[in-house]
């Protein structure tokens, strides 16, 4: 009778445990979807694009491997971003939802204790095979095992993988864990073949072509000369709605370049159909030649509603001379940007003021509400100015202002130790003379070369000695990795949401992995306690309120100068492409554009 009781309660039981799961044709992170289940494409693209053409595009620097996602090697990132597909889509216009790729369906549980993946039965790779569960899990658990040490920080809080059935998966998360974005990074990562890899070993740089599923195959290639993809017209996804008006081109090709200004002649004698320009002085006086006056190659600035690159200086902190706040603030009331912008750059820049500029989250004046309920429980372990001081960074308008902030620079020197010693800025303690060495890569290198000379005599009048290195890009990558520099120029995209990345970026347990994205070694536990906070917050006031105490704090520590970014993606193209005419900023984003003599 007991046993048939027990019976009779997990029959009850299940349809009500059943019922605590949601099945969606979408994951929103806060809020309703933008778009509909129904829905029959995203805004921003034209659905009824056609099909066909061929497109040149430059590349930077060499590849020596096609797999993105591990440590060692340099990668080709076109190969995995155009042959392989993930779970999910997060278009432009709808940064904090998902809409499915591979899966068709996504479920969660009340508890939030997993998250279930139910896979498109029509999805498949490249050689007809089905994408099953087994391809998901192998995929996910490269990326830990054998991938960059950042996944195993990113995917933290999952405990574990169920394979459900073959078009079932489901990520378990830690009981402890609140990380509610969990569910959406989880549907980003990109799916390999299992059967594909048997035998091989995913750590190794290789230029073996892997199986993939995604809109291309890669068709030929030379390393660091050039990658050429071929549209797959068997695409398993291309009716989709998050695909449709997407991938239009039948021939993308990427040829490679060391510098960016060498791919400007290379437009004009059309090697290149297309080319975003990076050089403010390039765009304004660059393009004054009868291919373009007679409109045969357009210019055009495509307005866009990403975060602004996060383009910076960045010490290394993990250095005694960086590790002072002081050193670091003095450091950056040297660097002049208003002569940079209005000499070099034909003032078309804004300075990046925050962590997150162009977004809803920058930390301006004073902290209030939410914000400063959550930066009071750190009162204690905060600098005063955090409270009482709106983040503002230093302006050199005139000689007056630039003398000036030069003064507070010298008075911030001294305050950490410094004084001047037969003329150089000397550390008062070990008696070295204060001495820096800034890092950038070849591809950039022509244009800061400019940037940095009024930089670099700012600091002499001062007693410090500033030196700038070009380098290769390998050796450039090499020595970040290895966190071997002591100033560098650092560039990250920004996620429009920022989230569990942010541990990868900023957080302790990243600052001494090498390969981290963490190069500035910061290990700060008040970030570490903001950033668990935005990763676990429910609402959005809530979320918002701990990314600006985030970028709050960020700022204060004075890790980094900040550069400049523009709120327009600057792009020359020859006159047989188009692309979708929007009110959505959506950028440049050549997958969306069609070639004007393509059949429909």
């Amino acid at each position: 009778m007991k046993k048939f009781l027990t019976f009779l309660i997990l029959i009850i039981s299940f349809p009500i445990q059943a019922a605590e799961i949601s099945l969606s044709d979408s994951l929103a992170l806060y809020g309703k979807p933008e778009y509909d289940s129904g829905f029959k494409n995203f805004n921003y693209v034209n659905p009824d694009a056609p099909k066909g053409g061929r497109i040149v595009m430059p590349a930077y620097g060499g590849y020596d491997n096609f797999n993105p996602f591990i440590f060692k090697g340099i990668a080709a990132p076109e190969v995995a971003e155009l042959t392989l597909d993930s779970l999910g889509v997060s278009p432009v216009d709808d940064v904090a939802t998902v809409y499915p790729l591979v899966a068709k369906q996504f479920e969660l549980p009340k508890d939030n204790s997993f998250v279930g993946f139910l896979l498109d039965e029509r999805a498949k790779f490249s050689d007809g095979t089905p994408i099953t569960a087994d391809d998901v899990i192998f995929s996910f658990n490269a990326l830990i095992n054998k991938g960059a040490p950042l996944y195993k920080v990113y995917y933290a809080d999952v405990e574990r993988v169920e394979k459900v059935n073959n078009r079932h998966v489901r990520f378990w998360f830690k009981k402890d864990s609140k990380n509610k974005e969990l569910p959406l990074i989880l549907s980003q990562f990109k799916i390999y073949s299992a059967k594909d890899w048997n035998g091989k070993d995913f750590s190794t740089p290789s230029l073996r072509i892997p199986l993939g599923s995604g809109p291309y195959k890669v068709d030929k290639f030379s390393p660091g000369k050039y990658t050429v993809l071929r549209r797959n017209p068997d695409y398993w996804a291309k009716d989709l709605p998050s695909r449709k008006g997407f991938f239009n081109f039948d021939e993308i090709r990427y040829d490679y370049y060391q510098d960016t200004t060498v791919t400007l002649q290379a437009l004009f004698a059309g090697s290149i159909d297309i080319r975003e320009e990076y050089i403010a002085k390039i765009w304004v006086s660059g393009y004054d030649n009868d291919i373009v006056k007679q409109g045969r190659i357009i210019k055009e600035e495509i307005p866009h509603n990403r975060p602004a690159t996060l383009q910076y200086f960045g010490f290394n902190t993990r250095l005694n001379k960086f590790s002072d706040r002081r050193v670091r603030e003095a450091i950056g009331l040297a660097f002049d940007f208003n002569w940079a912008n209005d000499k070099l750059f034909y003032n078309q820049y804004q300075r990046i003021y925050s962590y997150f500029s162009n977004t809803e989250m920058e930390a301006t004046g004073l902290p209030q509400g939410k914000e400063l309920q959550i930066l009071n429980k750190y009162k204690e372990q905060l600098p005063p100015q955090v409270f009482n001081k709106a983040p503002q960074l230093p302006s050199h308008k005139d000689y007056m202002e630039s003398r000036k902030n030069l003064k507070k620079a010298v008075e911030l020197l001294k305050a950490a130790g410094y004084d001047f010693v037969d003329g150089k800025m000397t550390n008062l303690s070990t008696g070295e003379p204060l001495e820096i060495e800034v890092l950038s890569n070849s591809a950039n290198g022509s244009t800061f070369t400019r940037v940095m000379l009024p930089f670099i005599e700012n600091l002499r009048k001062i007693g410090i000695k500033m030196t700038f290195r070009n380098l290769e890009v390998n050796v450039f990558k090499n020595r970040l990795d290895t966190f071997d520099f002591e100033m560098a120029i650092l560039s990250f995209r920004i996620s429009s949401m920022p989230g569990n990345e942010q541990f990868e970026m900023w957080g302790s347990r990243s600052a001494n992995i090498h390969g981290s994205y963490n190069m500035m070694g910061i290990a700060n536990p008040v970030v570490d306690d903001l950033i668990k906070g935005l990763v676990e917050a429910h609402d959005k006031e809530t979320y918002q309120a701990y990314v600006r105490a985030l970028d709050r704090v960020l700022l204060n520590e004075h890790y980094m100068i900040p550069q400049w970014y523009s709120p327009h993606d600057r792009v020359a193209y020859w006159k047989k492409f188009k692309h979708p005419e929007t009110s959505v900023k959506a950028g440049f984003n050549p997958f969306i554009w069609w070639s004007e003599g393509a059949q429909k």
